[in-house]
């Protein structure tokens, strides 16, 4: 057996295998390009195969590319696999222990017909499990009658039709930065290519994003194409790159635009004899082509590492496309030092377009320009622990009143909050121009609650008086500072929702230490929303 699996990747396999232990069946792993999600997917079936009682593991994929990928990842995880490989042309289910299936395929009744004792079904590049084909295939296979179901992407963010209602539950996530901090990806540094002509305001939305053929003809149109191989030449001119373009016709216009000035540069696009798009990609694999000009076919199953530009010639207002796009750049390779990112742009627009921030689920603010990601996350570190230490300093000072036995903790705004049981928490509402704050009490069924008597008192009788509510109102070892169960180690939930929240854990962090940074953000995110409700 080959490809150990990294640790991250024995997470979510367990992870996996927890949640279905606990009830749900249909989960998802949400995971950045290049973390391997094959891999794991692969580990998976390797090690559930003996439990399924003589029934098969289905792997449902969407291209060509990820058929192929998949069963060669199957067969290098586990030789002895019998992998077979169900499309239009092939028909290997019989003797398989593992089939590989193409969902245009599995959408034709007799097809699916004919594939029988499915005992785990596996579906990559998840995010497109919405669409009627898919639910069609999935029920036919029991995702919906208890059959263990796990669908695997790199983004959870598709916007046509109720992905929440495939899957029940995200079982396992992994933050970029995570990726990028242990070594796995390559850090990323991001560029803007402004185009003073380029007005995407003129563009429409539709299904959540920007118009491809109103957006395509915008940037042909605003010489935006002839900036972006200029830009290319100038700032790119040694790396293997990709373009990520709204329309074919933009691919090739690209591609020639980027030709003009020195770059050998070949367009991809769908529907591309397939024979000539291999040609292509073997052509850029070798380095006969240093870019790839594409119209989104090389969002999902294309895997070149060394790869160390990437062009978002395609604004989109989806965060979701945005990390599918540059995500194609991250990976690590000889010789490669880091990932460039060129974002076309617009000298201004209405339209609030996904930006290299949300390759992170974190907070954090646009990077300076040529700051890489990391050294953004590493500055918004530095700036937190400063403000902690800011609060820490105020709530010494809270202390000379007397020290007090509950966990008061404050938000990333600075207001002081306990929290209650079931995501409830009391919080001190400071009023403007004055050292007096006001009580207040939320939920998520009932928002914002005020006291019958809403008085405004300083800030040791207020917090007090929120202390004399909280012992009412919930356990005292929930909100004691010193209760027992604080003092140990994480458990493995909280470290997950951690991870999910893209939360790091300080080392020799306690079980109180992790609950306090969880309720922060929280609380943080709730009264915020509130601040800019009120605000609008």
């Amino acid at each position: 057996m080959s490809f150990t699996p990294r640790p991250y990747q024995l997470d979510a396999i367990e992870a996996l295998r927890r949640g279905w232990a606990d009830g749900p069946n249909r989960l998802a792993v949400v995971l950045p390009t290049g973390a391997g999600k094959t891999v794991v997917f692969s580990h998976l079936v390797h090690r559930m195969l003996d439990q399924l009682g003589g029934h098969r593991a289905l792997v449902i994929a969407h291209r060509e590319e990820l058929l192929a990928q998949a069963a060669a990842k199957l067969r290098a995880v586990d030789p002895q696999l019998r992998v077979g490989i169900v499309k239009a042309e092939r028909d290997e289910h019989q003797d398989a222990d593992v089939i590989v299936a193409s969902v245009q395929t599995l959408a034709v009744l007799k097809r699916r017909e004919a594939i029988r004792d499915i005992g785990l079904i596996i579906v990559d590049e998840c995010h497109h499990a919405a669409a009627r084909t898919y639910m069609e295939v999935l029920d036919y296979f029991g995702a919906w009658n208890g059959v263990p179901t796990a669908g695997f992407t790199a983004t959870m963010t598709r916007t046509d039709g109720g992905l929440a209602e495939v899957w029940e539950e995200v079982v396992f996530t992994l933050d970029i930065l995570d990726m990028i901090t242990d070594g796995y990806l390559c850090d990323v540094r991001g560029k803007r290519i402004t185009v003073d002509t380029l007005n995407l305001d003129t563009v429409r939305t539709r299904n959540g994003d920007l118009v491809e053929g109103q957006l395509g003809k915008a940037l042909e149109d605003s010489g935006a194409l002839e900036a972006i191989a200029g830009a290319y030449r100038d700032h790119a001119a040694d790396r293997p790159g990709v373009v990520f373009t709204p329309t074919v016709a933009t691919a090739k216009a690209a591609a020639a635009a980027l030709r003009a000035v020195g770059i050998t540069a070949a367009p991809v696009w769908g529907d591309m004899p397939r024979d000539d798009r291999r040609a292509a990609l073997a052509q850029f694999e070798a380095g006969d082509v240093q870019v790839l000009t594409n119209c989104m076919v090389l969002t999902e199953g294309f895997d070149a590492p060394h790869t160390s530009c990437i062009v978002i010639a395609r604004p989109t207002k989806s965060p979701g496309l945005y990390v599918q796009m540059a995500g194609r750049g991250l990976r690590p390779a000889p010789g490669k030092r880091d990932a460039l990112l060129l974002d076309v742009m617009g000298a201004s627009t209405r339209h609030k377009l996904a930006s290299l921030v949300d390759l992170t689920g974190r907070e954090l603010a646009q990077p300076e320009e040529g700051k890489s990601l990391r050294e953004a996350a590493e500055e918004a570190v530095r700036t937190e622990q400063r403000r902690a230490l800011a609060a820490r300093i105020e709530w010494e000072e809270v202390q000379l009143f007397g020290e007090s036995a509950f966990r008061w903790l404050r938000t990333e705004a600075g207001t002081w909050f306990l929290s209650l049981r079931q995501g409830e928490f009391l919080f001190l509402e400071r009023q403007p121009d004055s050292r007096l704050y006001r009580v207040r009490r939320w939920s998520q069924s009932e928002g914002v609650q005020s006291p019958a008597r809403d008085t405004a008192r300083p800030l040791t009788e207020s917090m007090e008086w929120v202390e004399q509510q909280a012992r009412a109102l919930a356990p005292a070892a929930f909100v004691a500072r010193e209760a027992r169960w604080r003092q140990g180690p994480p458990s493995s939930k909280q470290r997950g929702l951690a991870r999910y929240r893209g939360i790091a854990v300080p080392k020799r962090a306690t079980a109180g230490d992790l609950s306090d940074l969880l309720d922060i953000q929280r609380v943080s995110t709730v009264l915020g929303a509130l601040t800019e409700t009120a605000a609008a």
